[in-house]
């Protein structure tokens, strides 16, 4: 018999994946499909160009396939290390972007970003739940490995992309100062 504080464990863990998922997947869905007032990913790949990642178009997909398909996975509790570590990534990769504004939200800064970040890190790293397709599956794929695999892969993708932007950015401000 499981305790009520171990029921309550579970019920939090499917309420902040859901809720952190269901979030995620709307933003992928903005950058994939403009469901949400978003660009769609033409006018996701032209935003993504104008902040320096380049090839806009695969830093589009990129990003939307990683909030789209981390969050969904996250609220299904399915793959969650995974899905934690990819939505993890994504979220450095739009710190990055928002850091030069500051911390808070208002003025455009990462607050908001890194707050989902920290929060799919948190479940990849914490587990799906009982309520989740996880558990339902055994853990086939949720073991130790894939968690550290997950991470470490969505680390050193997110560190590539987000330092070729930055040699990109500084190349291009050193173009610019040879007029």
């Amino acid at each position: 018999m499981t305790s009520a504080p171990a029921n309550r464990r579970d019920l939090g863990l499917l309420v902040l994946r859901v809720g952190t998922g269901a979030v995620l997947a709307a933003h992928g869905a903005q950058k994939l499909f403009g469901w949400f007032g978003g660009g769609g990913l033409d006018g996701t790949s032209r935003a993504m160009e104008a902040m320096g990642f380049r090839p806009g178009r695969q830093s589009a997909l990129a990003a939307g396939l990683s909030e789209a398909g981390g969050g969904t996975l996250l609220m299904i509790g399915l793959a969650t290390p995974a899905a934690g570590a990819v939505a993890a990534g994504a979220m450095a990769g739009a710190v990055s972007v928002h850091a030069p504004a500051g911390f808070f939200n208002q003025s455009g800064g990462y607050e908001y970003p890194a707050f989902l970040g920290f929060t799919a890190a948190a479940i990849g790293i914490t587990g799906p739940g009982r309520y989740s397709l996880d558990h339902a599956t055994g853990h086939r794929f949720d073991r130790p490995w894939t968690l550290a695999a997950a991470f470490v892969g969505s680390a050193l993708a997110a560190a590539t992309v987000v330092g070729k932007r930055a040699k990109d950015q500084l190349a291009a401000s050193a173009d610019d100062g040879d007029d």
